[in-house]
């Protein structure tokens, strides 16, 4: 379910419109240690080109060769990867790990643009393979569902994109911005400050001028939704974390000392949450790395969010006694 497999989509997609032959590529079994796990997807273009990935690069290559040496499958077949320990070697399949692929040709690509459509709408949906005829059928799909393969049937999972809404449009909020592009985030900054909005520039991202919480009940926040506020300011911050935090989404955190946060869940609690839903709240915001610079902090912020998505025990964080300045996370 990873929205870097939408680009492959896209780019395979474009590639067929523009007559070129394509196919894709999927890992559909794993053994030992593998690089890259069930799901992960790949375009091959006619040329040898490629988009997205299978393995840790080795795999990548004899896939090449074997396009442009003439072997062009013309139906769903499988390849085998790391059967012996010497392959797998010789692949970069680590402790004899090894790698089952499955390889179509690219027929029909009206279905990339169903998919596109439907996560755009942030909607879940499977594609399903049938081997024996190449017949893709697209079906709702719910989160918690995996990428499966029986050995006739191979179902994918595709969802939209991960989010992070974050409110105010300081220099904390550019540096977490440009990081959470670079990993394939939807980006939304949210500020009402005419001071602050109208110097906000960050390409790739997208801005929104509106109250916090209006912005929120907007993007309709579902799971794959991160929300930070990082205004220090209550009467925004609070805002977009009372609808966040009655969200499904996935993280919810706000920057501030320990005490701030304290006052701040204190806040919370006078109003229609409960103590669950204020439970949820990351605070005081990002692992402990002793950052102290914007950049530093932002780091901080993303690995926090990216640990919670993963859903990975948070370990890293400030002990009681050293709990630092306001800023800090």
């Amino acid at each position: 379910m990873d929205s870097l497999d939408l680009q492959v989509l896209q780019q395979a997609r474009d590639w067929h419109r523009s007559g070129r032959a394509v196919w894709l590529v999927t890992v559909v079994e794993t053994w030992g240690s593998a690089p890259r796990p069930p799901g992960a997807l790949l375009a091959l273009r006619d040329d040898g080109l490629v988009v997205g990935s299978v393995s840790g690069g080795c795999v990548e290559d004899d896939l090449i060769e074997r396009i442009r040496t003439g072997e062009r499958v013309s139906s769903p077949s499988e390849i085998r990867y790391g059967v012996s320990k010497d392959e797998a070697a010789r692949f970069g399949l680590p402790c004899g790990g090894n790698l089952r692929l499955v390889q179509e040709p690219l027929i029909d690509a009206s279905w990339i643009d169903e998919i596109l459509a439907r996560t755009a709408r942030h909607e879940l949906v499977a594609r399903r393979l049938e081997l024996s005829s190449g017949q893709v059928v697209l079906e709702s799909a719910h989160r918690g569902e995996a990428f499966s393969f029986d050995g006739s049937t191979m179902r994918a999972i595709f969802g939209p994109r991960w989010r992070l809404l974050m409110v105010g449009a300081g220099q904390l909020s550019r540096a977490l911005a440009q990081m959470a592009l670079a990993l394939d985030f939807e980006v939304i900054c949210c500020d009402p400050r005419e001071e602050f909005n109208l110097t906000w520039d960050v390409p790739g991202s997208r801005f929104a001028p509106g109250m916090p919480d209006d912005v929120a009940l907007e993007l309709n926040l579902d799971p794959h939704s991160a929300v930070v506020a990082l205004t220090h300011d209550p009467k925004l911050d609070d805002m977009v974390l009372l609808e966040a935090l009655k969200s499904p989404a996935f993280y919810v955190g706000a920057l501030g000392s320990r005490a701030n946060t304290a006052k701040r869940k204190e806040r919370m609690a006078l109003f229609d949450l409960s103590a669950d839903e204020i439970s949820r709240l990351h605070g005081p915001i990002g692992l402990d790395i002793g950052s102290r610079t914007p950049g530093e902090i932002a780091v901080s912020i993303l690995a926090e969010i990216i640990a919670v998505r993963n859903s990975v025990e948070i370990r890293q964080k400030k002990p009681l006694e050293t709990a630092g300045p306001a800023c800090a996370t």
